[in-house]
């Protein structure tokens, strides 16, 4: 459990390293697959390119359902600090139970539509047929990876990322091994499955992982799986905060729709470029979204402490940390720059239109974790409106101006680039700027 007194280096990192182990399971899982099938000998460039569409759809709609993971996250933390969580008892079995009903409703719909849904990505052909083909199976982990992202909630709540830490490493861990037998096949044993295994090593590894997030939840926790009525008193709060923070994940999700279908509108090496560096910017974000954990699981806690002054201290350190890690990152990948491309393609085309944007998404690396940090931080004091509307803002009045204008002229994944830093520079900015004025003169 963490400790109020914990806003040190060792409190701090003893919450956020597991955080971070946990947060950057789910991207190394879909940057396996994507250096997995950027290397199998058929079609290459057009299976990468639809793990990148497919791969972006699915991840818009896993954020976008698992917004209540942190509403869970925060509505714990408060009633935790005030020593009141027998008051919730019954809240995360009901709140967990409407997710996977949801997300079994969005299955049935989407896979109907499956085909419609990738040609408005601008694929046709073999990357539609294959985009097709990943996602009906990728997408049957939907209610498995709802119910995991619920109960990492939880645990976060309690201020506990060991659990969720140990269940990623087992998922991806598994989700590796079966990448490899599955796409690429065993000779006499297993014959090769081509895109469809990477798609079927996913929803095993999630199916895994779910039953052992079950066992956990009921042994480590003080909450059960027993939905029980009448609905808690928070429900209506957690479910308000949800659906703002769910209409923030349809905003940021028009930002990742757009790039993808004006990438995959340039050609099937755009996109596959674009899949790469984006497959890394994304496992950059998890890596610092552990410090935004530790901002989202203990300000909720201060915040029902009225313990303000930690709070702010909290602000500080978290940003220098994550600041000295994306920094560290970003020069590891300098460092190594020629050789990541080559372990996701061998196409020099995609490798040349890689290279070309790669030293963007380095540079965005310190503005990103001042973004996520904060981005964290207002999500444990339940600031679901602030986050929506800063998300709406930045996206169509930052992002998609900027995309449209690097579209007219014809700076392809530059344009998009450079969309991309401008979004982050006003969700960064904004978010400091916001705290400041509402927790400053709080500050003693």
């Amino acid at each position: 459990m963490y400790k109020e007194s914990n806003i040190t280096f060792k409190g701090i990192n003893k919450l956020a390293i597991p955080a971070i182990i946990a947060g950057i399971a789910e991207p190394l899982l879909s940057i396996t697959d994507t250096a997995i099938v950027g290397n199998i000998q058929t079609n290459p460039t057009e299976a990468l390119a639809a793990v990148g569409i497919a791969g972006s759809f699915i991840s818009a709609l896993v954020w976008i359902l698992a917004q209540t993971r942190s509403a869970i996250s925060a509505t714990i933390s408060k009633y935790l600090g005030a020593k009141k969580l027998d008051e919730i008892a019954t809240l995360p079995a009901q709140i967990i139970a409407i997710n996977i009903a949801l997300s079994v409703l969005i299955y049935t719909v989407t896979v109907f539509f499956a085909e419609s849904i990738f040609k408005s990505y601008n694929a046709h052909g073999l990357i539609l047929d294959y985009s097709v083909s990943y996602y009906k199976i990728r997408a049957l982990g939907f209610p498995l990876t709802l119910f995991v992202f619920s109960a990492f909630g939880i645990f976060r709540g309690l201020q506990n990322t060991f659990w969720p830490m140990v269940i990623s490493i087992i998922g991806a861990a598994l989700n590796v091994g079966l990448d490899i037998i599955l796409v690429y096949g065993i000779d006499g044993v297993v014959s090769p499955m081509h895109i469809e295994g990477a798609a079927w090593a996913s929803v095993i590894s999630q199916t895994v992982m779910a039953v052992i997030t079950l066992v956990l939840i009921l042994q480590k926790t003080p909450f059960s799986f027993r939905i029980r009525f009448p609905f808690n008193k928070e429900i209506k709060n957690l479910l308000a905060i949800s659906f703002n923070l769910i209409i923030r994940a349809v905003a940021l999700n028009v930002a990742l729709y757009l790039a993808n279908s004006y990438a995959t509108k340039y050609g099937e090496s755009y996109i596959a470029a674009q899949t790469i560096a984006f497959q890394i910017w994304l496992f950059f974000a998890f890596f610092i979204d552990g410090y935004s954990s530790v901002g989202n699981i203990v300000s909720g806690k201060l915040l029902g402490e009225k313990n303000y002054k930690k709070l702010w201290k909290l602000s500080v350190k978290l940003s220098r940390y994550s600041l000295v890690i994306s920094l560290i990152l970003s020069l590891c990948c300098l460092a190594f720059y020629t050789a990541i491309g080559h372990l996701f393609s061998q196409d020099e085309q995609v490798l040349q239109l890689f290279y070309s944007v790669f030293w963007i998404v380095l540079l965005m690396q310190p503005i990103n974790a001042i973004a996520f940090v904060f981005d964290g931080i207002f999500k444990g004091l339940s600031e679901a409106v602030t986050l929506r509307n800063l998300l709406i803002f930045a996206t169509f009045l930052g992002f998609t101006p900027v995309l449209l204008i690097g579209d007219y002229y014809d700076l392809k994944l530059y344009g998009i680039w450079i969309a991309f830093s401008v979004w982050m520079l006003l969700r960064a900015g904004i978010l400091v700027v916001k705290f400041k004025q509402k927790y400053l003169h709080k500050n003693p």
